[in-house]
């Protein structure tokens, strides 16, 4: 089995954050978003190859961070995008580099911005058990969320209807970006193509394909975090650190107060100063500051300021003191 893990996406809705810095690669704990997929697949016998698909932008990041890695299955394919208007989609990209990779075997795809609770191995499992086109699929719980996702209909665990971001959801259970396909499925991909289909969402894609062959779904519970927006990403390392906080050694707190879901990261400094559900990235200086629910990029210099819902770029100072 090959794997893919999509790595393409600007995450424009992240930005300063994101800006020069692929969302992958955002903390959690002591590993990233996709690091954590990464060890998964390194783990799995089954799978012999990881593609990481990502942009001709972000492709020398991805050098960088592999060439440091621990992990040796994962190699880079480039798609031919810059900016995020060029984009072909996910189902365009995946067809490209099933024909460029000349992928003939059965596929795992999986996106690298997703924090799932699951073992991949298990999804696999199932998949191997239904020899068939296999969804994983997660019950976001309400019908507002379910309007921007997938929303798949079962009839045991069969795929019987598919309907890309409905505009009135009939249930809350959605697909996720994890998908497994056989290998005689992947001839399916062009074919759907030429006859003129969205090549964006996957999710368009499963809409077309459980019409053309039986799909199945492995439904689970816990945890998924769909990690594009600041909200996703903070709510990912809350559950990650479930109530706790990580506060790096080389950090210096002084008459700092650190609520819940914190991650203070190295050499970052803080001076009375209150954190609750934040991340503040290395070297950043915070004093007489009230932070919550705010993502601090590196090297940021904040004084005097009571922030809630901010995204402070890197290197940035801001100070609300008297001036002189």
């Amino acid at each position: 089995m090959k794997a893919v893990v999509l790595a393409g996406g600007y995450a424009t809705r992240m930005w300063p954050i994101t800006k020069h810095r692929p969302k992958m690669f955002l903390p959690i704990g002591d590993s990233t978003v996709i690091d954590r997929i990464f060890a998964e697949l390194e783990a799995d016998e089954r799978i012999d190859e990881v593609f990481v698909s990502t942009n001709e932008r972000f492709a020398p990041d991805f050098e960088a961070h592999l060439a440091d890695s621990e992990f040796d299955k994962p190699r880079l394919s480039v798609e031919d995008t810059t900016e995020e208007d060029d984009k072909f989609g996910v189902v365009g990209a995946l067809a490209q580099l099933i024909d460029r990779e000349n992928v003939d075997d059965d596929l795992l795809v999986i996106a690298g911005d997703n924090l799932i609770s699951f073992d991949v191995a298990d999804f696999v499992d199932y998949f191997e058990d239904h020899e068939a086109p296999t969804l994983a699929a997660y019950d976001v719980g309400s019908r507002e969320k379910a309007k921007s996702y997938g929303l798949v209909e079962l009839e045991g665990d069969r795929v019987v209807d598919f309907q890309e971001k409905p505009d009135d959801p009939n249930s809350t259970l959605v697909s996720i970006a994890c998908y497994a396909f056989p290998q005689d499925s992947l001839s399916l991909f062009p074919t759907y193509l030429e006859e003129g289909n969205n090549p964006d969402e996957p999710g368009w894609f499963i809409q077309w394909l459980q019409n053309q062959e039986e799909t199945y779904a492995y439904t689970f519970e816990d945890a998924w975090f769909d990690i594009g927006t600041p909200e996703s990403y903070l709510d990912a390392v809350g559950w990650h650190l479930d109530g706790d906080s990580r506060v790096a050694d080389s950090a210096t707190l002084e008459n700092a107060s650190i609520g819940e879901n914190v991650h203070v990261m190295g050499d970052v400094t803080l001076e009375n100063t209150d954190l609750d559900h934040a991340v503040i990235f290395p070297d950043a200086t915070v004093r007489d500051a009230d932070i919550r629910r705010s993502i601090i990029d590196e090297g940021t210099h904040l004084e005097d300021l009571d922030l809630a819902g901010a995204l402070i770029g890197a290197h940035t100072t801001i100070t609300n003191g008297p001036s002189n």
